[in-house]
């Protein structure tokens, strides 16, 4: 499974970094080498800037301009500690609205600092995205193997 960034500083790093089978596809779409598809994780920060670059990367998928890869959803990444501003929780709902599914991510402060992103000591919104993550899949994956 591949984390897309859809702008610097996204956090698709700190997120394949919590499992030994996910991969950074950095900004750009992934090319399977087998010409299958891959599924792919959309990685944005709750800000203005990154809500725009999620919601340009989700328009790209959907017009078909990344037809061989399977968007799984959406990982919103706190760009702050508290809540989201009303504008921006407003246009959060817009974006999401153009991709599968969606997870939003508390700030961190342990990975702001430095800390190596593990699985020990996380956030319960992040426990339910490797959660989800990991069924959707296995599920992904039993359909290809009939």
């Amino acid at each position: 499974m591949w984390w897309l960034g859809t702008h610097g500083g996204a956090g698709e790093s700190s997120l394949a970094a919590l499992a030994d089978d996910w991969a950074e596809a950095g900004h750009s779409w992934p090319r399977p080498a087998d010409g299958g598809g891959a599924n792919v994780v959309l990685v944005a920060r709750t800000s203005m800037a990154g809500l725009r670059s999620a919601q340009a990367a989700a328009t790209q998928w959907a017009s078909g301009r990344a037809s061989e890869v399977n968007v799984l959803g959406l990982v919103l990444m706190a760009d702050a500690p508290g809540k989201l501003p009303r504008p921006l929780r407003d246009f959060a709902q817009l974006v999401c609205g153009g991709v599968p599914r969606t997870w939003s991510i508390p700030w961190i402060e342990a990975w702001r600092i430095g800390d190596a992103p593990s699985t020990s000591d996380i956030p319960r919104d992040l426990r339910r995205l490797i959660d989800d993550l990991n069924r959707l899949t296995r599920t992904a994956a039993s359909a290809a193997e009939r």
